[in-house]
Order: C-alpha cells, then sequence, then structure tokens
C-alpha cells in the first residue's frame, strides 16, 4: 500500500476508527488557547482535516472554518458534515491562503506527516505565513525520545453488522528522523473476516528539536496533553500540546 492507500480506500471506516476521540474536548480546548494567547479572530483553517469533526465543533463556537487535506475522499465526507466550511485539497507542507486565519489547528498528531525536517520546516513557514498578526497555531505531537515500540492503541465496536477492531502504534528504531505510525483495521461479519494494514513514514523528533524549528517564527508555549484542562508541560512527557503565537 501506498502512504495515503488505506485512508483512502477505508476513508468511510475513519469515523469508526477514530471513535474513541474526543473531538468536542480537544475543539473546545483549542479555542480557550485561543482565546488565551490570539488576537480574537475567528477564522480557522484545520490541516490535515480527515472528516472534518473538529471543524464542525469550532463552527459551533462561532469560528469561520476551512480545511486542508491532502485525501479527496476525506474531504467529500468533511463537506458531507460541515456544508457551510470551505474545504481544499493540498498539501500541509506547502500551501498558500489568500486571506490569513487566525487560528491554524492539526490535531491528531498529523504535524508528524510532514515525513521529514525539510518538510516540517516548510510546513512551519507555511502556517506561519498564513496567520494573522498574533495569530496561533495548536497542534499535538509525540517526543521521539519518550516512544516504546511495545505500546499499542486498540479498540472495537459494532457497525452494520461486522464486528470492527482498530489498533495503531508508534515505531521509533531509536536513530535519525523517522519514526512510522502503524495501524490495523479487521472486519468480522457471517461472511468473512478482512483485514488492512498499512505503515505511515512520519518526522521524528524531540521536543527541544522542535521548539528551535519553531522559536524563529512563533512565541512557543507547551502544556501538557490535558484537553480538559490547562496544564503546562511538565518537561518529562511524550505527549503535548504546542500553542505557537505568530511574532
Amino acid at each position: 500500500m501506498s502512504d495515503n492507500a488505506l485512508y483512502t480506500d477505508l476513508s468511510g471506516y475513519y469515523d469508526l476508527m477514530c471513535a474513541d476521540i474526543n473531538y468536542q474536548d480537544q475543539s473546545h480546548s483549542a479555542h480557550r488557547l485561543h482565546q488565551i494567547f490570539g488576537n480574537t479572530g475567528n477564522r480557522h483553517l484545520d490541516l490535515a482535516c480527515g472528516t472534518g469533526p473538529h471543524i464542525y465543533h469550532l463552527q459551533q463556537a462561532g469560528y469561520a472554518c476551512s480545511g486542508l487535506d491532502i485525501n479527496q475522499p476525506m474531504l467529500d465526507l468533511a463537506l458531507q458534515r460541515c456544508p457551510e466550511a470551505r474545504f481544499e485539497l493540498g498539501n500541509m507542507c506547502d500551501f498558500t491562503v489568500d486571506t490569513p486565519y487566525d487560528l491554524i489547528t492539526c490535531f491528531l498528531y498529523s504535524i508528524h506527516y510532514s515525513g521529514d525536517f525539510h518538510h516540517l520546516t516548510h510546513c512551519i513557514e507555511s502556517v506561519h505565513k498564513a496567520l494573522s498578526l498574533g495569530g496561533v497555531f495548536c497542534f499535538n505531537a509525540v517526543d521521539k525520545d519518550h516512544i516504546d515500540n511495545a505500546l499499542s492503541a486498540k479498540h472495537s465496536l459494532m457497525h452494520e453488522n461486522s464486528q470492527f477492531s482498530f489498533g495503531s502504534s508508534w515505531y521509533y528504531g531509536g536513530d535519525g528522523e523517522k519514526q512510522t505510525l502503524k495501524l490495523s483495521i479487521e472486519k468480522t461479519n457471517a461472511e468473512q473476516t478482512q483485514r488492512w494494514a498499512d505503515e505511515h513514514p512520519m518526522v521524528a523528533f524531540n521536543f527541544s528539536e522542535l521548539q528551535r524549528l519553531l522559536s524563529p517564527y512563533f512565541d512557543v508555549h507547551v502544556f501538557e496533553h490535558e484537553h480538559s484542562k490547562i496544564v503546562t508541560w511538565n518537561q518529562v512527557s511524550g505527549n503535548a500540546i504546542f500553542v505557537c503565537v505568530k511574532k
């Protein structure tokens, strides 16, 4: 499979795969952080927006939302969910906008899809150019030095008379700027069991490296990966929320 094959072929199952994610809490957290650190504007862009659940909730908070994703089937579903939003097919590492945004988000660790430091730097530069003065870039990330290759996340549910099981895990080899996101889906019904597996190459960094990339463009604030409250990063956790205010 190519990097996007699983997502393209199974875009209709994407929301099931992410059924255990509290999109409302994540969106509300980004809204509160923007209220604290941002410029009071309401123009929002969601990078790697997928099927648009974050956009749905931020629209409820009064934002005029747009979404960018590299996968057209995802965008088709996002438009069904959020017909008032604007969606564009594109690469978050190389995009331009006609009118600046006040808040740009990139959830579900999607910043790692940049792939390598070269493209990550271009992503950061593109976001900086796309933000209005005092605008906020809010995203979550994982520190490569804290990845446990033995850990995985799994959940199962019933949908249309089939049992679905979803799995995801990080893998980091211990050296360099590459890590892998491993995904698996199993669908079982009375007739058969189908399985899909994919590995996505991702950019690997520790938080010190990431802050060095961000600091020429933003004032950077790092928080614990808690969406129900705002807690300063303890310098130890391997997951964190980054709030970057355009200089």
